[in-house]
């Protein structure tokens, strides 16, 4: 895909939001990139033709290639209203995106901000412990059963504010590596475990640090506490495994004043 001629972008009109579900496996990541299908690229591109508008999305948070949302709000802005929402949804829906289901379109006040007003996200991270043709790339499938209660009680360190540098990418640009999790629990199912995680703001690869960290403990490979002293030494080099993209989850984006 290439994008849209440009036209003038707005500084002031109406501002929407847009709810949306995807399933990250045929694309690279939320973010436009040079040489590479994406996420926003496909909507904006999409958006744009039946708004008849250049549109610019602004997302929630930046998922990297092959990750999924269940749960993800892009906010854009035009110089007039829409006339019918449902209309657009109807016909975005009947173009029939790879992997992209678009659930809501709704007006906002002009200073609500998809990424910057959200005060909570929460992740999963799904593996499947036996192989399942319905899971293939929406988890990991791990070999041997880790200690889920083990899991749990490293996991409680991470509860409260603090600097994750160690399990973040390196060069990024933000300006603090400061997070404050609120929820950090593994869920046990039948033939699968989940790791849900709730913070104020992630950093990057953040969550697949933390859950390879926590399952190199419930296999034996890193002995109890670790998590909590690679926390404090704010290195990745010793944190553990970037766990596989296919099993992250962005389920639930917060804001003030929504459901």
């Amino acid at each position: 895909m290439t994008r849209l001629n440009p036209k003038p972008v707005y500084l002031c009109g109406m501002r929407y939001f847009l709810r949306l579900r995807y399933n990250g496996s045929p694309y690279h990541g939320w973010q436009i990139q040079d040489n590479a299908i994406s996420v926003q690229q496909t909507l904006e591109e999409a958006l744009s033709l039946l708004l008849k508008n250049r549109i610019e999305l602004v997302g929630c948070g930046r998922t990297d290639t092959g990750v999924h949302a269940q749960d993800y709000y892009a906010h854009f802005d035009l110089p007039e209203p829409i006339v019918d929402t449902h209309e657009v949804l109807r016909r975005l829906e009947g173009m029939r995106l790879k992997g992209i289901d678009a659930t809501a379109l709704f007006a906002v006040a002009d200073d609500l901000h998809a990424r910057f007003s959200a005060t909570a996200r929460t992740y999963e991270y799904r593996i499947m412990l036996r192989r399942n043709p319905f899971l293939e790339g929406l988890a990991w499938h791990l070999h041997q059963k880790p200690n889920v209660t083990l899991m749990n009680e490293e996991a409680k360190c991470i509860l409260g504010k603090h600097d994750f540098s160690a399990f973040s990418k390196s060069n990024t640009q933000t300006f603090t590596n400061l997070c404050t999790v609120s929820v950090a629990q593994w869920h046990e199912l039948e033939e699968s475990l989940v790791f849900e995680i709730r913070a104020d703001r992630f950093l990057r690869n953040m969550v697949r640090a933390l859950t390879g960290t926590l399952v190199d403990v419930g296999l034996g490979k890193k002995s109890p506490g670790e998590l909590g002293r690679v926390l404090a030494s704010g290195k990745r080099t010793e944190a553990g495994q970037s766990v596989p993209a296919c099993g992250l989850f962005l389920t639930k984006i917060e804001y003030p004043g929504f459901e």
